[in-house]
């Protein structure tokens, strides 16, 4: 894909192949081995992946981490995001934690806006994939939303393609610096090498935002709160996961009780799925 704003004719030929027949619902893959799938599991979850970056799965039994590590390294996924809260293997238990800070809003069980994985992190460290796995879901709430970048790439420029020339500038977007782990960090919404990076988050609170991309901004924020087919939801259930190139996602709040407690494990990796079709 060309992604280049010089190229109309490659983009429109582009997008029509990506809207054609794009599904109105998640696809969901059932799984019985994890640590070997079968052709036809890995031809399913290939094909979700190349259509929507993202596809759901469902385990027939429970698993522990060496399983998410096998099915992942099955897409050439394995070089891990070990970000601070992340236990020793690299794996990340998503819960809420009152060691954490209560600025670390994934593991309270508050909603959490529109965002992609890592927009924080510096640009020779992006987070291209991740895989998020449920053990144990919330008794209420904590339900998923789940988009697209390429759609979103798609929304904008369709728009105005102004839109997506102010997301590509590489200081258009500054996070703060953490003091514990990192400094501040610049860079584009978009880049493009052989397919398409988004890096977002819809936070407010001390992100810096070049001027000029305002009404980009202004735009996605409506489409983020649109009823679009696009943006699919999902409550994900114990032994159900999702596999994705770091698609936009939020959360809605939840409730735990003691007899049930939210957990998810979720793996960030540096790769991107890569498919063999």
């Amino acid at each position: 894909m060309n992604f280049s704003l010089a190229d109309e004719d490659l983009y429109l030929k582009w997008r029509d192949e990506k809207l054609d027949q794009y599904p109105s619902k998640l696809i969901s893959v059932s799984i019985k081995n994890p640590y070997n799938l079968s052709s036809n599991e890995y031809n399913q979850i290939c094909h979700s992946c190349n259509k929507t970056n993202m596809v759901i799965y469902k385990l027939e039994a429970k698993i522990d981490k060496s399983g998410l590590l096998a099915l992942a390294a099955q897409f050439d996924l394995s070089c891990l995001d070990k970000n601070l809260c992340a236990n020793d293997d690299g794996i990340t238990a998503v819960e809420v934690n009152d060691n954490h800070s209560q600025e670390y809003i994934p593991y309270t069980n508050r909603s959490i806006n529109w965002h992609t994985d890592g927009y924080y992190n510096t640009l020779e460290q992006q987070i291209h994939a991740f895989l998020l796995h449920c053990i144990q879901p919330a008794i209420s709430g904590g339900e998923n939303g789940l988009l697209d970048p390429e759609i979103v790439y798609i929304k904008l420029r369709d728009e105005n393609p102004e839109y997506i020339a102010a997301l590509m500038d590489p200081t258009v977007m500054t996070i703060p610096a953490n003091t514990e782990v990192r400094p501040e960090q610049t860079g584009p919404v978009f880049c493009f090498n052989e397919s398409l990076h988004m890096r977002y988050t819809a936070r407010t609170r001390s992100i810096k935002w070049k001027s000029k991309a305002k009404e980009a901004l202004e735009f996605l924020s409506d489409f983020l709160k649109s009823d679009s087919p696009y943006i699919f939801k999902c409550k994900l259930e114990a032994n159900q996961g999702v596999l994705c190139n770091n698609v936009l996602h939020s959360r809605t709040a939840f409730t735990d009780d003691t007899n049930q407690s939210r957990l998810l494990y979720r793996l960030r990796f540096y790769d991107r799925i890569k498919l063999k079709l």
